[in-house]
């Protein structure tokens, strides 16, 4: 048996390539960021193994479901790690999780995130997470728990992937979804921030085509390629609970669903939240393409039809509503500054339409729901 040397003393945890002094130097970074997240409900403080919240107040629900998403960032944050910035890609996780708990009308309360990466560098780390509990601040949701995990070997040293999870609750009565949409709805669409976190594999892949660097100056952007690919998803949690709020009251229920914009496009996920028999007319000419989409579009000769199946095309969230709040919803929705404007209507599904090939989508990702017919040509 050879013995221990100082040139031969062993392999340890460290020489493996795992940290963890690092790891603890990161989560001392980020606590401050998570605590402002914590509300009343929140139990202990950070580090646990477990994240606690109280219960207590589904005791006031007559019958209380809970809603659970999870979902990651993609391949944006390979933009993140080629731009050594990573504090915006935290909000991209969070719009991506509790986005899609809201479109059933239910309000996140908690969320866990897992952060995997080659190496930990504890201000990276920290810069990542503060990124998630700034978005989980916009949503008025309490970030509770997470893991980071150094994985030498299997991520490069300056790789790494990130995934959360939430939780809401929602009334059962108060359940958003397809059953409450109804002929003669209004459509109205929420301006994305730009690509959001989806597509792209699409979009680096033109890039790389071009031969553009992120550092590019854009004129159409007024600054870098990078800064554009980079900008953060937009998180309507609190815009879509203000609707429900507002409108949904005394058990009358005139906000009747929401469609989270993300892979698939807008078609592809507006079906989703349609029962079968009706069509959603989305007429394009209501807003103009953003001019990321544009560029885009031109750079890597990308066919619309493949555009639209692809990205958001400036839509990052729809409400369906009763026309009878139509007006008054959107009032209410630009006045917290959230620029929406109304895109369609609800109606039966026309034998028309059914020939209107590639405009037209029935149904999508598995899901029996309705029909969505993309009628004319973008504004501009």
């Amino acid at each position: 048996m050879t013995s221990a040397t100082p040139e031969n003393s062993g392999i340890t945890y460290a020489s493996a390539g795992v940290d963890v002094e690092a790891g603890d130097r990161a989560v001392e970074l980020m606590k401050g960021a998570i605590k402002a997240t914590h509300n009343s409900n929140v139990i202990g403080g950070v580090g646990g193994f477990a994240g606690l919240y109280d219960a207590s107040k589904f005791l006031s629900y007559k019958k209380p479901l809970l809603a659970t998403s999870t979902d990651g960032v993609g391949t944006k944050v390979a933009i993140a790690q080629a731009m050594d910035i990573h504090h915006t890609i935290g909000h991209d996780l969070v719009g991506m999780v509790v986005d899609d708990i809201v479109v059933v009308g239910a309000e996140p309360l908690f969320m866990t995130d897992y952060i995997a990466c080659g190496k930990v560098v504890p201000e990276r780390i920290a810069d990542i997470v503060r990124g998630i509990a700034e978005g989980c601040q916009i949503a008025g949701t309490a970030l509770v728990g997470g893991e980071t995990a150094e994985h030498p070997g299997l991520l490069g040293e300056h790789e790494y992937d990130v995934a959360g999870a939430a939780t809401g609750i929602v009334e059962a009565d108060g359940l958003l979804g397809p059953d409450r949409v109804k002929d003669g709805d209004v459509i109205i669409g929420m301006a994305a921030s730009g690509i959001h976190s989806n597509g792209y594999s699409l979009v680096r892949s033109v890039v790389a085509h071009a031969g553009w660097a992120l550092d590019r100056h854009v004129p159409e952007f007024g600054r870098t390629l990078g800064e554009e690919l980079l900008e953060p998803t937009r998180i309507y949690t609190m815009d879509c609970l203000d609707l429900i709020r507002a409108f949904n009251v005394d058990g009358a229920i005139k906000v009747h669903g929401f469609s989270h914009v993300t892979g698939g496009g807008l078609a592809a996920n507006l079906a989703r939240v349609l029962p079968q028999g009706l069509m959603a007319t989305v007429e394009r000419n209501s807003w103009a393409l953003p001019a990321v989409f544009k560029v885009i579009s031109e750079l890597g000769s990308v066919p619309q039809p493949d555009l639209e199946r692809t990205l958001n095309l400036g839509v990052g969230m729809v409400a369906i509503v009763d026309a009878s709040i139509a007006d008054a919803a959107l009032s209410r929705l630009n006045a917290r500054g959230m620029n929406s404007w109304v895109m369609g209507t609800v109606g039966a599904v026309t034998e028309e339409a059914k020939t209107s090939g590639l405009d037209y989508v029935q149904g999508a990702k598995g899901v029996d729901g309705g029909a969505v017919l993309m009628r004319g040509n973008f504004a501009g």
